[in-house]
């Protein structure tokens, strides 16, 4: 009887995981590839979309092109990266397909790759510009336990008219010559488009310190890599992170990098270790300030320090900046705002920008939401008035309110993620303080309902919602306001770090 992975609703988000130690074997050759891997054919007749999508399935990671992208460059190939080891042979020609709005399914290669669980679909030739494409694992697609799909996934993409031919950047989360960084904490970087995760190993992403190695995992997820030490650095000692180019994007021809990426940084001498969990991975969703899917509206008299951006809605849904689109075409500006302001209906290669920070948000969102072994839960039975916060994951399953001023205190290097289930309200003229050295861009609120910002409160942190995010008059915000739906403004002083 032939066993089935269940259909479930994707929870939390696993990365792709690299052993610099154990996985030095598992690249290269033909031990990565399926047997079978041709699919497509100028007779085979048109693949029906199917009715589940692949976003709903707890066996995914991630998917490139996204799911619902648009203006995707026409000579891209299509990669889907698994949540668990699979079996090589069941991922090939007849289990992955590419099928066009109309005519017969696209013709191309498909491989996977066992140290990175990723399945890549290289088309012969390439896609028609301006089209509705979907692909699909069908039910044949198997774990390395032998468990099949239960049904088949799809997901689909719009190209455009444009082939990369751009090499990919990247930036460092730490800035290069940094000093006092936490012994304990990964070493991240951020690339300016989605990557063959294949290309992203312990080989392509290294870590030395006088020309000694460092061991360690290498996570790609999103559009961000990740160097987890084995080991605490040690301490007063000076580092080079290095990203190769053998990492490349996904177009065909690949663009690698255009030269190795390094950055150099100093530990901290006197040895604090970082408490609290390991940060949340914004990817590109932390180049916003604020970034919504559905809109962003405001009154006079906010002031906005960072960029904005709306995806999958259009412009129009940005309303009271008073914008003015640049002669690019591919950002407005506002008097309000101290940045840029991005929206989907923007010309290339803004679309396929947004795209990726909005799977990212959710990535993040999604992240946050999955980490486990909490510090402590109903903390205050919802009511954090006056708490002093150390370093750790909270969690409520109620709403989280204030009506008077809370504290996180802890170190520069020191981590908070507020795990709320339903609302957050802070009362008008509360404040969130920081004490000890507590950063920003530690604090993270991951709000499944609705978050408000009474009048004249200030909030400080990450805010990941996944509904609306409302700053009433006079409020301050501090960090990033990143809402799976709208966020309303008041005359708000907002401020990224």
């Amino acid at each position: 009887m032939k066993k089935f992975l269940p259909i479930a609703r994707l929870l939390a988000v696993s990365a792709i995981v690299l052993s610099g130690l154990s996985l030095a074997g598992c690249f290269g050759g033909s031990g990565g590839s399926s047997s079978d891997d041709r699919t497509g054919g100028g007779t085979n007749p048109p693949v029906a979309t199917p009715l589940v999508p692949i976003t709903e399935s707890d066996l995914i990671q991630a998917v490139r092109p996204i799911s619902e992208s648009v203006t995707v460059d026409t000579n891209k190939k299509l990669a889907v990266t698994f949540n668990q080891d699979m079996d090589a042979d069941t991922i090939n020609g007849t289990s992955f397909l590419l099928q066009g709005d109309s005519g017969p399914a696209i013709v191309g290669v498909v491989t996977y790759d066992a140290g990175t669980r990723t399945a890549i679909f290289t088309p012969d030739s390439g896609l028609s510009d301006n089209t509705l494409y979907t692909a699909t694992l069908t039910t044949d697609v198997e774990d390395a336990l032998g468990v099949a799909l239960e049904d088949d996934l799809s997901w689909q993409f719009t190209t455009g008219s444009t082939t990369d031919s751009v090499a990919p950047t990247v930036a460092f989360a730490l800035l290069n010559g940094a000093v006092d960084v936490a012994v304990s904490r990964n070493i991240t970087a951020t690339f300016s488009e989605s990557i063959d995760p294949t290309t992203v190993t312990a080989d392509s992403f290294t870590l030395e310190t006088a020309g000694t190695p460092v061991l360690g995992t290498v996570t790609y997820i999103g559009t961000t890599a990740v160097f987890n030490p084995a080991a605490d650095l040690l301490p007063g000692t000076v580092y080079t992170a290095t990203l190769t180019t053998a990492i490349t994007d996904l177009a065909n021809p690949a663009n690698a990098l255009q030269s190795d990426q390094n950055v150099n940084f100093n530990t901290e001498v006197a040895v604090i270790p970082a408490a609290g969990p390991d940060p949340v991975v914004l990817g590109t969703a932390g180049n916003f300030v604020i970034l919504s899917k559905t809109g962003i509206t405001t009154t006079v008299g906010t002031a906005i320090v960072g960029d904005m951006g709306v995806s999958p809605i259009a412009e129009a849904a940005i309303t009271g900046f008073s914008m003015t689109r640049d002669s690019t075409d591919t950002f407005s500006t506002s008097a309000l705002v101290t940045g840029k302001i991005y929206a989907a209906d923007m010309a290339t290669p803004t679309p396929t920008y947004l795209t990726t920070a909005i799977s990212d948000m959710e990535l993040a969102f999604n992240d946050a939401a999955g980490r486990s072994n909490p510090t402590e839960t109903e903390l205050g039975a919802g009511d954090i008035s006056g708490e002093t916060l150390a370093p750790g994951l909270y969690k409520w399953g109620t709403s989280v309110s204030a009506s008077s001023d809370f504290t996180f205190d802890g170190g520069p290097n020191d981590v908070w993620i507020l795990q709320i289930d339903q609302d957050l309200l802070l009362a008008s003229g509360v404040a969130v303080q920081l004490a000890g050295g507590a950063k920003v861009e530690n604090i993270f609120w991951q709000v499944a309902g609705q978050a408000t910002l009474g009048t004249g409160a200030t909030l400080n942190g990450i805010l990941l919602s996944k509904t609306q995010i409302v700053m009433e008059t006079g409020a301050t915000f501090n960090g990033r306001a990143l809402a799976q739906t709208l966020v309303t403004l008041d005359a708000v002083m907002a401020t990224q770090h």
